[in-house]
Formats: structure tokens, sequence, C-alpha cells
């Protein structure tokens, strides 16, 4: 079967960056600063503060990888991606690493000839309503326009859905988060349509919140997760045990409270190898022996970066479910650090 001209493009120029990838992490040394890709802007996931300093759960990630290599989750260049550019840019070697609610998928993994590092947040699809809309269901949304990002998984999702509940609807495309917010406020389309996270982060921002409300369906399996291009196995090494040492810390109960306690020395032979007081992890990714260490410092483990961006304690409101760790219910899973 043919690609699509979008898949080609992108897949062509993940080609011609495949050499330049492979000497990513001494290009990150060498500029003494890591380029994340990032979302335009989406409360609780990545977006700035009033002063200008990105904060939320996936800018987290892109310090944790900071910090892990340079020793300083400062050192971030941050660049705002769109659903459509966000690919050409990690393809071009315009940014090091993109941590920006992407999903997981063949045709990502393999014909654009990206690497997912791992799954950072667990998710699916969802529809976002006024109330007043009168509806309870998305099975009532026959005839619906309904505001999409370009670029993503969820306009085929969107047209599955629809298509299999025999209904029709009326696409609104927009590119960016804070686009369907302004589209969808002012009644230009009916229904918003996102990764459920996104969905709750927008209503989140809302002068009356509590005038909408998400419909009870997910209609797709969304592993949301940072990413780096093919061909430079050492640095998708950097980026993967990155996360997973933030998932292992949870589990392991080290937090940046006890940190420095941790690091002491303890009678766990696995947060010794983690924190690098014992073994040579550390070496075997051509970083300090502290790199973990390092980048659990930033902002704490999972758990605690979970909480305090997303949390259910935050205006976003999420509870942990499917990004619960595996020993309380959930998916969240880290293979061991020996």
């Amino acid at each position: 079967m043919k690609k699509s001209v979008f898949f080609g493009a992108v897949a062509t120029a993940g080609l011609l960056a495949g050499a330049a990838s492979a000497q990513t992490l001494a290009e990150v040394q060498d500029r003494d600063s890591l380029r994340c890709g990032v979302t335009t802007g989406l409360v609780g996931f990545a977006a700035p503060d009033e002063t200008g300093e990105w904060e939320g759960f996936d800018v987290a990630v892109c310090r944790a990888v900071a910090a892990a290599v340079l020793g300083d989750g400062s050192k971030v260049e941050f660049i705002p991606t769109t659903g459509s550019t966000r690919f050409t840019a990690l393809a071009s070697g315009e940014i090091d690493l993109l941590a920006r609610n992407t999903t997981w998928t063949f045709s990502r993994d393999v014909d654009l000839e990206f690497e997912f590092v791992g799954v950072n947040y667990y998710d699916g699809q969802g529809f976002l309503v006024r109330k007043d809309l009168g509806v309870t269901s998305a099975t009532e949304l026959d005839g619906a326009t309904v505001c999409i990002q370009t670029g993503t998984t969820t306009e085929l999702n969107l047209a599955d859905f629809f298509r299999a509940n025999g209904m029709s609807y009326e696409p609104v495309p927009i590119e960016t988060n804070a686009e369907a917010q302004q589209q969808y406020l002012a009644n230009a389309c009916d229904v918003y349509t996102t990764d459920a996270s996104g969905l709750a982060a927008t209503r989140a921002a809302f002068e009356a919140p509590d005038d909408h409300m998400l419909l009870p369906e997910i209609i797709s399996k969304e592993p949301l997760g940072p990413l780096v291009r093919h061909g430079d196995n050492v640095w998708g090494d950097i980026a993967r045990w990155t996360l997973n040492a933030l998932i292992t810390a949870e589990e392991l109960g080290v937090t940046s409270e006890n940190l420095e306690e941790m690091m002491a020395g303890t009678d766990n032979p696995e947060i010794n190898r983690l924190l690098g007081t014992e073994g040579n992890l550390g070496e075997m990714l051509g970083l300090e022996a502290d790199w973990a260490a390092n980048a659990i410092a930033v902002a704490g483990n999972y758990a605690e970066i979970f909480e305090a961006n997303i949390g259910e304690e935050t205006a976003i409101g999420l509870a942990r479910g499917l990004n619960a760790q595996w020993t309380d219910g959930g998916l969240l899973y880290s293979p061991p650090f020996r």
C-alpha cells in the first residue's frame, strides 16, 4: 500500500538525520543543554508559568533527562511543537527528545523510525461537551461539530467511532490546544475530543469548568510517552532508563525528601544500584554514577511528579488509575535495575 505523503516525508527526514542522531549524547554534552520538544501549552503537562518558566508532567521528564546527562535539570531548551510539527522537529534533529503527550503506535515506531522509550501516562481518547448540550453519552453526538487537532491519532479514532456507531459529524480542524479551547468556548464546535487527560487539563483552565463535562466513553488506547530517533541506542537507553528510574524510585520508596539519606547507602541492593552507591550502571550508560539520583532530585519520583502536576489535589484532578504502580493494580512497571 502506498504511504501517505506526510508519513513518507517524515520518514525520509528521519533517514537523513540518522547519521547525526548516533551522536546525540555527545552533542547534548557539548552544547551543555537538552533540546526538548513539548506541546504548545497544556496546563499540568507542559506550559510556561507567569514568569515564562516551563512546568508540568511532561516537562519533568525533560528536566530529569537533562539532570541525568548534564547534572542540572535546568539545562533544557523547551521547543513548542504542534501535532503536525512534532515529528519533523525530532526527525530533523531540531530537538533531541520529544516529551509531548504523544501516542505510541506501530506506524510512528516503524514507518516514521522513532523509538518510544516507555510510557509515562496511560490514556484514552474522550469527549468534552457543555452540559447544556443535553447529552450524556458519546453515542448521542450524531451530527455534532467536533474540534480535533490535526496530525494526531484522534482523527482516525474519531472517524472509526462515528462510523461504528452509524453517526455523522463535522470536523473543525485545529492546530493547538489553545486554539481548540478558543473555538470550543466560542461555540464553533459542540465537542472537543483528544486524550482524556488533556481534556481534564483544558476543562480545569475554563472560567466555569463546572459548566462542562467529560462524557463517559473512552474510545481508544493512548499510551503516551517520550521518544527519540531510531539509530542511536545509547541515547535511547539514557531516556528510557531515566524514565524507569523515576518509576522505580516510587516503587522502592525513594523520594526527593529522603534521597540524601538513601545516598548514604541502604540495605536494599537495588536502591544502591539505582542511586549509584553500588555497581556501575552509570558507567554502562556513559554517565556519572549518580545520574539517576540527579534525575530524581529535580522533582522527585514518578508519584511526586504526578501528584504535583496533575494529581487529585490539583486543578486537573486526575486519579492514578492505570498509572498506578503494578503493585497497586496499575500498569506502571519498570524492569529491574541490575
